[in-house]
């Protein structure tokens, strides 16, 4: 069953931000699709079977932290 989680990411302000969170959270099991808005910096990740551990390591990995 797909579901969605989302993420303030209160670090993010640009495209290379955008880029480095997409490959990084492209990595995890079950990731099937990642928005991220720079404007509300929010990160948004659908999939199936996400684990929000493995997501937040992902996004840390990239460089930013998960509100």
């Amino acid at each position: 069953m797909k579901e969605e989680i989302l993420y303030r990411v209160p670090g993010i302000h640009c495209g290379h931000c955008e880029a480095a969170i997409r490959e990084e959270l492209s990595t995890v099991s079950g990731v099937e699709e990642v928005a991220v808005d720079l404007e509300t910096k929010e990160v948004r990740v659908e999939g199936t079977g996400l684990k929000d551990e493995a997501l937040r390591a992902a996004i840390d990995e990239a460089g930013y932290e998960a509100a």
